[in-house]
């Protein structure tokens, strides 16, 4: 059986120990992977800092192979600090954080894989400027970071994260659900509002399809990463502001693999169709890797 398979057994572990949802999962994780709960912490705090190290030593002057992708998140920071963005100085902070790990993965660069390599820019676009705003702790970070993965791990055992599997809705959506859950949990929110976030900010993402162009994770890739980071904080406000799904989490998440199950295999990562048919893109594929 799988360590978490519904989200209403995450639900159910909340209400019947007096010990905090993280702590269970943390427990229940350990003991899956055969080692000490003082071990699991480590390495969850390891990943921690390894998204702040990527993050930090993100180089504006870059360029990926393909030169499809680069200087993008610095040219985010700049309009912020100009003070001309619609949204602010936090808002601004989540795009270029997101934007910013996504081309560290084009140019490869260490990142932490949140739930995957292509959706490695949203849990951390959101965490770190979230706690550089309310003065967030590490240890609640990690606790966060614990919460995102119970969550992940039902959607990955009912559902999909593979984008070749289920499109960018598992990818995208899924960092996307995770993220949102993590929000509520910082912000003082209970489980019933982390599983609306998670149920809304798949709903969101339901049918995104992944069509990275040249099959290579960089457009829209990059992108995506920073809209899925926006529907993370949308998902964490209505859901903190006592709006629930109307859907319950679990249905949300069987429907997520439904939708990819009856996706055509051009929309699942092999580079064939949506944005990846494109005539640019075409053009592109062609000149980088020849007819």
């Amino acid at each position: 059986m799988a360590l978490f398979y519904s989200v209403r057994q995450l639900e159910e572990m909340e209400m019947a120990s007096a010990l905090p949802l993280w702590r269970q999962i943390l427990a229940q994780s350990a003991e899956e992977s055969g080692i000490s709960q003082d071990e699991s912490l480590a390495r969850m705090r390891a990943s921690l800092h390894a998204m702040i190290e990527a993050d930090e030593a993100y180089d504006p002057g870059q360029l990926s192979h393909s030169r499809l992708i680069g200087g993008d998140a610095e040219r985010m920071r700049s309009y912020v600090a100009r003070g001309e963005s619609i949204c602010g100085e936090f808002v601004g902070a989540v795009l270029t954080g997101a934007i910013r790990m996504g081309e560290c993965n084009a140019c490869m660069h260490r990142i932490v894989a949140a739930p995957t390599a292509g959706a490695c820019g949203v849990m951390p676009a959101v965490l770190l400027p979230y706690a550089r705003a309310h003065g967030t702790s590490e240890d609640e970070l990690v606790a966060a970071l614990y919460i995102a993965a119970g969550f992940g791990m039902v959607i990955a055992t009912r559902a999909s994260m593979s984008g070749a599997e289920a499109g960018c809705q598992a990818e995208i959506g899924t960092a996307s659900a995770m993220a949102a859950a993590a929000l509520v949990y910082l912000h003082g929110g209970n489980v019933q509002q982390m599983s609306s976030a998670v149920a809304i900010a798949l709903k969101n993402m339901m049918g995104l399809v992944c069509d990275p162009v040249a099959g290579l994770v960089e457009v829209p890739c990059v992108k995506r990463n920073a809209a899925g980071a926006m529907n993370a904080l949308g998902a964490a406000e209505l859901a903190l502001a006592g709006i629930r799904s109307r859907v319950p989490a679990d249905e949300v998440i069987d429907a997520m693999r439904a939708v990819g199950e009856m996706m055509a295999p051009q929309l699942r990562e092999t580079g064939q169709g949506g944005i990846a048919a494109s005539p640019t893109a075409v053009r592109f594929r062609n000149d980088f890797f020849g007819k």
